[in-house]
């Protein structure tokens, strides 16, 4: 067996290859279901209600996929470039104790200015926490070569160990009776709902605009050409005369800036301060989302609406019928490994026999 280079990649092919990959990851998971004893259907069926039958689990499902459209937005900008950004979960932890720090300092007062000047500080701050986490990965690898992969994933670490020290010392809520969290921010700072009654916040909007705006930002821009040319080919984007260093550390700014901001959204949007379990690994889910959407951002929405209806159905699942809730991280590893076979044969055809 051997692999033999298309003459072109099929558009049509690209765009079946998320379908087919989810399609196979059902059908793979199905066997497991069968396995538990459990009716394949009914789970299905079930999993689906949970994420999708009703107000709740729809508010549910959408507040999952708000910090999972950022991350995947984080990482797909990041890989477009073969700037591979392990480290989202770090930035998304980074940018959420920023925002503490901006709107829940000196007594909740938020540095005692208006809640119009400072809400628009607490992103910011948010986005630069977490774009400067990355910005040393990436200087690191377009000066001198050091694997991003590795320097990004062990930050995450560190990223936590930061957090940690903080929430046990001066971030630490005195009115928390001993448990490691934050303070809260200034109420007047957090995101309006677009439910009532459910933790659906404004931030969902702001994450989907954040994505048409890469989208456009990639499709009709000099820098998304760059961006582009220096994911295809470093060398090549380089011998032409693109900035391949400058477009790589401004990718990563970005990239970092998006999981930060994640984390904004967590703090201002559904908790109110940080805790060291605040994520559940939306950082690493952001990976999946990113190759599902084939590192489009418009379809990096529609990953991260579907990683997060699996994780909440599964929950309401798993009560139901009795299957481990672990179902979705299985479905969430082999969707991903599905669909690097999916993109593999899409450029890459079969061939048996002798060369």
């Amino acid at each position: 067996m051997r692999l033999e280079a298309r003459a072109g990649s099929s558009r049509i092919a690209l765009l079946l290859a998320p379908f087919a990959a989810v399609l196979f990851t059902l059908a793979v998971c199905a066997l497991l279901v069968a396995w538990a004893g459990a009716p394949i259907g009914q789970t299905y069926a079930l999993l689906f209600e949970g994420a999708f039958g009703s107000r709740f689990a729809l508010s549910e499902t959408l507040t999952r996929a708000t910090p999972l459209i950022l991350t995947g937005l984080a990482a797909a900008v990041a890989f477009r470039a073969r700037l591979y950004n392990i480290g989202a979960e770090g930035q998304l932890y980074l940018g959420a104790l920023a925002a503490v720090a901006v709107g829940g300092l000196h007594g909740g007062t938020g540095w005692d200015l208006s809640p119009v000047l400072l809400f628009p500080l607490m992103l910011l701050a948010g986005a630069a926490a977490g774009a400067l986490w990355l910005l040393g990965p990436a200087w690191l690898k377009t000066k001198l070569g050091v694997d991003e992969v590795v320097t990004t994933l062990l930050l995450n670490f560190v990223a936590l160990l930061c957090v940690s020290l903080m929430l046990d010392g001066a971030m630490k809520d005195p009115m928390a009776m001993g448990w490691p969290q934050s303070v809260t921010i200034n109420p007047e700072l957090e995101f309006s709902r677009l439910m009532e009654r459910s933790r659906v916040h404004s931030g969902l909007l702001l994450a989907c605009g954040l994505a048409v705006v890469v989208w456009g930002v990639e499709r009709f821009t000099t820098f998304g050409f760059a961006l582009r040319a220096v994911g295809a080919n470093a060398r090549a984007a380089a011998f032409a005369g693109l900035p391949v260093q400058r477009t790589m550390l401004v990718c990563a700014l970005i990239s970092g800036a998006l999981a930060g901001l994640a984390g904004v959204g967590e703090v201002a949007g559904r908790a109110g301060y940080v805790t060291l379990d605040m994520s559940p690994g939306y950082g690493y889910a952001g990976i999946v989302i990113a190759m599902l959407a084939g590192l489009h951002p418009l379809g990096v929405v529609v990953s991260a609406v579907f990683i997060a209806a699996v994780l909440v159905g599964a929950d309401s699942m798993s009560r139901a019928i009795g299957v481990p809730n672990y179902i979705a991280d299985v479905i969430v590893a082999t969707a991903l490994l599905a669909m690097l076979v999916a993109t593999l044969l899409t450029r890459y055809r079969v061939r048996w026999g002798r060369a």
